[in-house]
């Protein structure tokens, strides 16, 4: 762990650095017994620049590991009914055992419609009813990226969470909800008195002053400031923000949904970011797919 003025500096980037390596490994071991590799699909729709982006990234960390990859490009213009129909083309290939379809999708496409269609069972997103219904029951699941990632920080710099309070700020069906449900289970991590607040909650203030562990995923830049912050809570940023700064060649810089410097001053670990918590979420999204090609969670 990283010691740096009095608190642990979280590494996200080299925590998914040794998990990709872990992955690597496996899988040259299942090629070299006569196995497939896992095979990951990815269908970008439109021509946006920040999906663009992370489908390639995707793509990329599949090279490293040993991974198969298919991407389908899809216009923007493309038909909901269009878009279905190649969820259950990959849906019906043996050949490939994880499937994702990159948001945001343009508007004329109903999003709950296309996670339905995917096959829980190469659902390696985590976002289908079938695989938030099992996470929930504590059953084995693909756990969506992000939070599993999370999880997987917490556990890899053996932070202590059993009886911990808990606040989780931000309620969305790809952060907020599941981090709620993963940190109260009888696991570890685990074992959590959870809280879930949001936008609406009152007092937000003194009960995330109240956190042990403070997990932020609002997508507001520097919504938690130093004075929300209990001395010694750990702090998980999952926010990510480019704000303009000419000091930069690029002009901008990425900041996180916690004001860093002011809450790293009394946090005892802490991700910052760039570095902490994006990294994991593809480090998650390979383990998922190398789970799916082994049938460990849907034999």
């Amino acid at each position: 762990m990283e010691q740096k003025n009095g608190f642990v500096k979280i590494d996200g980037k080299k925590i998914s650095a040794t998990i990709k390596e872990e992955i690597a490994a496996e899988v040259a071991q299942m090629t070299g017994e006569g196995k497939k590799p896992p095979h990951l699909a990815a269908i970008l729709v439109g021509e946006d620049g920040a999906s663009q982006t992370y489908v390639a990234a995707k793509v990329k960390a599949c090279e490293q590991v040993g991974f198969k990859s298919t991407l389908v490009r899809l216009g923007a213009e493309v038909s909901e009914e269009a878009l279905l129909r190649e969820i259950r083309k990959i849906n019906d290939n043996p050949g490939i055992h994880g499937l994702i379809v990159q948001l945001p999708l343009p508007k004329h496409i109903a999003v709950d419609k296309v996670t339905a269609e995917i096959k829980p069972e190469k659902d390696v997103d985590g976002f289908t009813p079938a695989n938030v219904g099992r996470m929930t029951l504590g059953w084995p699941a693909y756990i969506s990226a992000t939070p599993n990632g999370i999880v997987e920080l917490l556990k890899r710099y053996e932070l202590e969470t059993s009886g911990k309070h808990c606040v989780v700020i931000g309620r969305s069906h790809i952060v907020g909800s599941p981090m709620s449900i993963l940190m109260g289970r009888n696991d570890y991590p685990g074992n959590c008195t959870v809280t879930l607040t949001h936008s609406r909650t009152q007092n937000l203030k003194e009960i995330a002053a109240s956190a042990d562990i403070l997990i932020v995923a609002i997508g507001k830049a520097g919504f938690v400031t130093g004075d929300m912050v209990k001395p010694g809570a750990v702090v998980i940023d999952v926010g990510i923000h480019r704000i303009a700064d000419d000091s930069k060649k690029s002009g901008y810089r990425l900041v996180g949904d916690v004001v860093f410097d002011e809450v790293a001053e009394k946090a005892s670990a802490i991700t910052p970011v760039p570095g902490g918590v994006g990294p994991m979420t593809i480090a998650s999204l390979l383990y998922n797919t190398l789970l799916a090609a082994k049938g460990e969670i849907y034999p």
